[in-house]
């Protein structure tokens, strides 16, 4: 039997008059190094979720966020040769509330910019990405 893995993780939709701030993943993750990807990240065993993903984008961008309800959850599933992964990502609409934008230093990302939405074709993007663009997309179904 192959081996299993469950990740459960936290990110932002951090969007501005027809931008998206992405982080470009770094060679710690050789499978998509030079990929640009929503920022956040796995959750530690017992975070909140609301909690992991204030704490992914500080180390990530240097900025202090507000989680403002969750976006949308998306799923990803890789079946491998030697393993079989299952990652639940739990996408926040986010408020930027304070920090300085800056790079990540020797973690899996390397840099963090804003990208035009109209222009993401333009780069390598994971398909997290794609998700998140999507829910940004969406009418409000809340409404009365």
């Amino acid at each position: 039997m192959k081996n299993q893995r469950l990740r459960v993780s936290a990110y932002a939709l951090i969007h501005d008059a027809g931008r998206i701030l992405l982080c470009r993943l770094s060679r710690e993750i050789p499978e998509w190094e030079g990929c640009w990807t929503l920022p956040g990240g796995g959750l530690e065993f017992g975070e909140n979720p609301d909690v992991a993903v204030v704490r992914e984008v500080e180390e990530e961008t240097g900025l202090i966020v507000r989680p403002e309800g969750i976006a949308g959850i998306d799923n990803l599933f890789i079946k491998r040769d030697y393993e079989e992964f299952q990652g639940i990502r739990i996408l926040y609409n986010i408020t930027v509330v304070g920090g300085e934008l800056r790079h990540e230093a020797s973690g899996t990302t390397d840099r963090c910019e804003w990208h035009q939405l109209d222009r993401l074709s333009e780069l390598k993007i994971v398909e997290l990405v794609e998700a998140g663009v999507n829910l940004l997309k969406k009418p409000c179904s809340n409404q009365a």
